[in-house]
C-alpha cells in the first residue's frame, strides 16, 4: 500500500509519522510519504492514483480545490465544504472526502458537549470544515460579513454572523485562520469570555491562541488534536481498519 500527503509546502507535515505508526500497529505492509507538489503539478498525483502507483493521498494546501475537481464521487462532507483533503480509488474512479470535518469534530468533543454553541473564525476551506463539523448552534466571524454569509450559504448551514472582534459569550471558538501564527493575534475580546477554544493551527511549540486560552482557564484542543482526528478518518478510508488513535497521537506529539 503506497500512501502520501501532497502539498506545497509539505516539509512540516506530521502525517507521515502518524500514518507510518498506524500502519505498523496493524502490521500492514505499506508506506506513507510527504510529497511536495507545486500548484501546477496536481495532475501527476491524479495519474499516479488512477494507475495504481498510489493507493490514496491526503491533500493539503494549495490542492484541496484541485482534489475536489478530480474526484468523480464525493462524500457529503466534501460536497458541503467544496473541498477534498483525502482521495482514494473506488469502484468507479477517484472518491473525494473531507476528513478535516472529522478532525474538527474530534477536537470539539474534547472541549465541550455536542450541544455547545460554536463560533468559527474565518471564511476559507478550514472554516467551512469547522461549520460542517459543529453540531450545536453556529456563528461565523470574518473580516468580511459577505464572505461569512457565503460560508454559511455554501455549506447549507443555518447560523449567525458576528462582527470581527466581537465578544463571544460562552461559545467554543474555532480558530480557522492563521492568526496567532503571524505577528497579528486573535482579538483579545474573542477569548476573554469564550467557553473554550479549538485552534486548527499547530507548530513545534504551543500556539499563541492556545497559550491565551490556558491563561484564561479555558478548555482547549490544539491543532494536533484536530490533525489526529482527521488522520484517523483518513486511515480508515485507506485501510478499512479502525484507527489506532492513541498510537497516532503519540506519533504526532513525539
Amino acid at each position: 500500500m503506497n500512501l502520501a500527503v501532497v502539498g506545497d509546502p509539505i516539509h512540516h507535515s506530521r502525517s507521515p509519522l502518524i500514518h507510518t505508526a498506524a500502519l505498523a500497529a496493524f502490521g500492514l505492509d505499506g508506506t506513507y510519504v510527504a510529497r511536495r507538489v507545486p500548484r501546477d503539478g496536481f495532475a501527476a498525483v491524479v495519474r499516479d492514483l488512477t494507475s495504481g502507483i498510489l493507493d490514496g493521498v491526503n491533500v493539503t494546501m494549495p490542492h484541496k480545490d484541485h482534489a475536489f475537481a478530480a474526484a468523480g464521487a464525493r462524500s457529503p462532507a466534501a460536497e458541503r465544504t467544496r473541498a477534498v483533503n483525502t482521495l482514494v480509488r473506488g469502484a468507479s474512479g477517484l472518491e473525494g472526502h473531507n476528513t478535516d470535518v472529522d478532525g474538527v469534530r474530534h477536537a470539539l468533543r474534547l472541549v465541550a458537549p455536542p450541544t455547545a454553541g460554536v463560533v468559527v473564525l474565518g471564511t476559507g476551506a478550514a472554516a467551512r470544515a469547522a461549520v460542517v463539523a459543529a453540531t450545536g448552534p453556529v456563528t461565523v466571524m470574518g473580516r468580511s460579513p459577505e464572505r461569512a454569509a457565503a460560508t454559511l450559504r455554501t455549506t447549507g448551514t443555518s447560523g449567525d454572523i458576528l462582527e470581527w472582534g466581537a465578544r463571544v459569550h460562552g461559545a467554543v471558538v474555532v480558530n480557522a485562520t492563521p492568526l496567532g501564527m503571524r505577528a497579528e493575534a486573535l482579538p483579545e475580546s474573542v477569548l476573554s469570555s469564550a467557553g473554550g477554544l479549538v485552534d486548527m493551527a499547530y507548530g513545534d511549540e504551543e500556539t499563541p491562541a492556545i497559550a491565551r486560552a490556558r491563561a484564561h482557564g479555558l478548555p482547549f484542543a490544539d491543532g494536533i488534536d484536530m490533525l489526529v482526528g482527521q488522520a484517523a478518518a483518513a486511515f480508515t478510508l485507506f485501510t478499512g481498519r479502525p484507527a489506532p488513535m492513541e498510537t497516532m497521537e503519540r506519533a504526532a506529539r513525539r
